[in-house]
């Protein structure tokens, strides 16, 4: 529409009119003339606008969403940090109770064998002093820790002690090469050897190439001069192979520690010998062994007659179908077999 003096005169007046109905409809209230015509215009409107609520009201509500998504992304982040102290905590709690574990099953060991003992923790594993199985324990000469004491924990023989600090000791571990420590055989006495071989078993040597092992046969430590570098006693580890007899002079075996060197934590410095020596008392107690099954074994007198509605008895001596007579000459014993 062009704007001329006609289109400017009808704007006016069609604004004049449109103030004038609003005037009577505001005086008129409940009774307003147009009452009626604003009913007609809801109820022809009315569904188009409710379509065009319904399309703007995802956009509204993703409006919505994004306000309220800052909020929503720092609970979620507070819950995943819950979550993380949590799992933090039970795994702190698992880890103490190991500890705990450990440190009971070592005062036990010790006081099998009365060894004095003062408690460390590994905080180190490595070469510190150029030996490759080695670990740092946070113990040291401020703590009454020399060179050349043994070093257990719970399960046995964990090395002895090369070089101290104020306040920390490196540990040479049964597994290093250049580890050898004297050991005896259980209840036997057969003294021998062993030496670390890594990750490996340890290399025994038997001083008597004659002398009689077996798979599952026990040792201890056999003790040095003075109780340096080693106590008596200290559980080593389990035959787990025996080289064949040669006729040599000496006679090898591999043993499996007791000790498992790679996931060391708690350990005890023998700082005191015990009196006597425990021998074999701080080994471990075998388990029971399976209980023999007894049998029962008949025997008859062959041509005896057996009782009624019984099989006849064969030649071989043998029962078919039934028990033997009560009056045969023969007798029913009960044996045990040892198999």
């Amino acid at each position: 529409m062009r704007d001329t003096k006609e289109s400017r005169l009808l704007l006016a007046l069609l604004i004049a009119i449109a103030f004038a109905l609003i005037t009577v409809d505001i005086r008129g209230g409940e009774e307003s003339p147009v009452d009626g015509a604003r009913q007609a215009a809801a109820s022809v409107f009315g569904p188009v606008e409710n379509g065009v609520a319904a399309a703007v009201d995802p956009i509204g509500n993703a409006i919505g969403a994004v306000r309220d998504s800052g909020d929503r992304h720092d609970r979620i982040k507070q819950l995943q940090l819950e979550n993380a102290e949590l799992k933090q905590r039970l795994g702190s709690d698992a880890r103490n109770n190991s500890r705990l574990r450990q440190l009971d099953g070592m005062i036990r060991t010790a006081a099998a064998g009365q060894y004095g003992i003062k408690g460390a923790e590994v905080i180190a594993i490595g070469a510190a002093q150029g030996f490759s199985w080695t670990v740092t324990i946070d113990i040291g000469s401020e703590d009454g820790i020399t060179r050349d004491m043994t070093v257990i924990n719970s399960e046995g023989l964990v090395g002895r002690v090369t070089t101290v600090g104020p306040r920390t000791s490196t540990v040479l571990l049964a597994s290093d090469p250049d580890f050898t420590v004297g050991t005896r055989m259980e209840k036997t006495d057969e003294l021998g050897f062993a030496t670390g071989q890594g990750d490996r078993p340890l290399l025994v040597q038997l001083l008597n190439g004659k002398s009689k092992v077996k798979k599952g046969d026990r040792l201890v430590t056999f003790g040095s001069q003075g109780s340096k570098p080693f106590v008596p006693g200290v559980p080593v580890g389990e035959i787990i192979r025996v080289d064949p007899a040669r006729g040599d002079l000496t006679r090898n075996v591999y043993v499996r520690p007791y000790v498992g060197f790679s996931r060391l934590d708690i350990v005890g410095v023998v700082v005191q010998a015990p009196r006597t020596d425990p021998r074999d008392t701080v080994l471990p107690p075998k388990p029971a062994g399976p209980r023999p099954t007894p049998t029962v074994t008949v025997t008859v007198t062959p041509g005896a007659t057996p009782p009624e509605g019984e099989e006849p008895v064969q030649d071989d001596g043998q029962v078919q179908g039934g028990g033997p007579d009560p009056g045969a000459s023969g007798d029913a014993t009960g044996q045990n077999d040892d198999q």
